[in-house]
């Protein structure tokens, strides 16, 4: 019994049982490795989708005390409406496109997120908020 142990411990793994630990292997790293990253852009596009959030309901408030919607963030910072950190600002430049349906007390329009070049996720990406659907699109959304 104890020879026959010895000499299993001693033959190592055969070439099909590794094969398939490598298989099982690249198929968990194929089903892992895409979820990753989905999570990763989630991640990323939730400081932008916060920050839009943020900006509306900051838009609401200028509303109120002025005729329109501002056009730009940097409007409503300057004029003490907005609060947005330098580190977004740094990371995503943010677009005001809003409306009110005429009559109505309806919101329409978007407000959307660029990334920067110091955006970790690359620029150029975009988050798009929909206003009128209350809806998130683009750059890690589904």
């Amino acid at each position: 019994m104890y020879n026959q142990l010895k000499q299993k411990i001693q033959e190592g793994f055969t070439l099909v049982e590794i094969l398939i630990v490598v298989v099982i292997v690249g198929i968990l790293a194929a089903i892992a490795i895409p979820t990753y990253f989905n999570y990763v852009q989630k991640a990323y596009a939730s400081d932008a989708q916060t920050q839009i959030k943020t900006i509306l309901e900051e838009c609401k408030i200028w509303k109120t005390t002025h005729s329109d919607f501002p056009s730009d963030p940097q409007e409503m910072i300057d004029d003490g409406y907005g609060n947005i950190s330098q580190a977004t600002l740094k990371k995503w430049d943010f677009e005001i496109n809003l409306e009110e349906s005429e009559g109505t007390s309806d919101l329409g329009g978007t407000i959307i997120a660029t990334s920067t070049e110091d955006m970790a996720g690359g620029p150029d990406q975009k988050v798009c908020f929909d206003a009128e659907q209350g809806l998130f699109t683009g750059y890690g959304t589904n």
